[in-house]
């Protein structure tokens, strides 16, 4: 597990590099407000992406719930943000319905995040599997 928190991390790095970059374009020559929406969402699911990582390696033993969350939040925001680019910047769609499938799996992303975040409560309550967890 620890080397697909890793791997996830290390897209969640090339993801926020990729807001960053999408921001000073949005910023400097590219007047669309899409560009910019494009940016935030990029830089925000990189940051969330990071953290589930993190609670991964916490939990080992119900981390996978927290890598599936990356891993719709790494889908989710490069088909959001990939779509509003390229109407941003190229004027055309990466494929029909990209942008509302991208926000679909950033939702259940979250949602994720919260089943992974109430199965490791009822677990450590229980005093079973995460031993390891700070209370």
């Amino acid at each position: 597990m620890r080397k697909w928190a890793c791997a996830a991390a290390a897209a969640a790095g090339l993801t926020g590099a990729g807001g960053i970059i999408l921001a000073a374009a949005a910023a400097h020559g590219v007047p669309d407000p899409r560009l910019q929406t494009a940016a935030n969402f990029l830089i925000l699911h990189a940051a969330a992406t990071v953290a589930v990582c993190g609670l991964a390696l916490a939990v080992p033993q119900r981390g996978i719930w927290f890598l599936g969350a990356a891993g719709l939040f790494l889908a989710g925001s490069l088909l959001f943000g990939g779509d509003l680019s390229a109407r941003a910047l190229a004027g055309t769609r990466l494929f029909p319905m990209a942008a509302p499938l991208g926000g679909t799996l950033l939702i259940l992303g979250w949602v994720l995040v919260t089943l992974a975040a109430l199965i490791v409560m009822r677990q450590s309550r229980d005093g079973k599997p995460d031993q390891n967890i700070y209370e």
